[in-house]
């Protein structure tokens, strides 16, 4: 005989209780669930609307490649090279280059960006615009005048016989875009190596918090300095390498409200190849999400000092064993090696 009614024997309150601690944890559980479920609606809403906004406000060239049979072929490795090109105008002559028309425009700034297979870093090579190199069609010229002969894809064509690799994107970003960038980050920190003045700025030696308005002025100068242009690519290096470190930090990533201003600012004054669209470029920052700044190697191409061509031009003397060894490391993906051989610094 039970002293328990059927429902309240001990085994009963045993099973009613695992009861309750089921349904406790089942709804923790979907507690914890629906809160990461609206956490991706609201990224994705938000990454919506950041691609729509970089689709919709930054232009696309018309033409940035050559003609396929002009190009080097095509290898079996996911590493990415990505040509920057930094102009002074978005006018019509910069215009006219996009399209893939000879113009006036010169491109100041360049840099081969290599994104290896493993995804682990990004090495920026700077190639200084006065190197003397055999332009298709053209002989020999400074580098930066192939885009006046052939805009964008005689620039990309040159390169890629240079170094007979394949550029996978092209991206060009006024110098408007660097004071935009520099102003939606908040200022940004850049150790300065030596004391100068431009336009109106003074800068000291050691770091200094850079305007919008004060790193286009840094990153543009270059009379100041007795090696000119050689000093100027070190210091967009610089500039870029801080941006990058400001931008790789979690308050920067985990700020929405900065990222939205960062892509709606800098948008509108970059220019990229048709296929450079918003998926492309999220596709690459989810394999880049472990880099950081210090991931991150500058350097330039190797050159044989300052020279003066036949027809009497300043040149910058191209040095064609480096040349060859870029050129190998590209193909076989190992340009950190290379990176770190030429003396490279992160």
């Amino acid at each position: 005989m039970s002293f328990y009614p059927d429902d309240q024997t001990p085994d009963a309150e045993v099973q009613r209780s695992r009861k309750k601690r089921k349904r406790t944890a089942r709804n923790i559980l979907l507690g914890v669930v629906a809160f990461f479920l609206v956490v991706a609606v609201g990224a994705g809403v938000f990454a919506f609307n950041l691609a729509n906004s970089f689709n919709s406000k930054s232009q696309k060239i018309e033409q940035a490649f050559p003609s396929e049979t002009a190009r080097p072929p095509e290898t079996r490795t996911d590493a990415v090279n990505l040509l920057l090109l930094g102009s002074d105008s978005r006018g019509a002559a910069l215009g006219e280059a996009e399209a893939g028309g000879a113009s006036d425009q010169r491109s100041d700034t360049m840099m081969w960006v290599h994104i290896p297979a493993d995804r682990k870093n990004i090495y920026m090579m700077s190639i200084m615009r006065d190197t003397w190199v055999q332009i298709p069609g053209h002989g020999e010229a400074k580098m930066n005048a192939a885009m006046a002969f052939g805009g964008i894809p005689l620039l990309v064509q040159t390169l890629e016989g240079m170094f007979d690799s394949r550029i996978d994107h092209v991206a060009v970003v006024d110098f408007e875009g660097f004071k935009a960038m520099t102003d939606a980050l908040g200022g940004v920190a850049v150790n300065i190596p030596q004391a100068f003045t431009a336009q109106g700025f003074s800068f000291e030696p050691g770091k200094q918090q850079l305007s919008g308005e004060q790193a286009l002025a840094f990153v543009r100068e270059r009379k100041s300095f007795a090696d000119g242009d050689y000093q100027r690519v070190k210091n967009q290096q610089l500039f870029l390498k801080a941006l990058m470190s400001k931008f790789l930090t979690p308050e920067t990533l985990a700020n929405p409200v900065r990222i939205s201003s960062l892509v709606d600012s800098v948008s509108p004054y970059i220019s990229v190849d048709k296929s450079l669209d918003a998926a492309a470029v999220g596709a690459l920052a989810v394999g880049l999400r472990n880099v950081r700044s210090a991931d991150v190697v500058s350097f330039t191409l190797p050159t044989q000092g300052i020279g003066t061509s036949a027809d009497g031009q300043s040149i910058v003397l191209r040095d064609d064993a480096a040349i060859a060894k870029v050129a190998a490391a590209l193909r076989n993906d190992t340009l950190g090696e290379f990176a770190k051989s030429a003396g490279a610094g992160s």
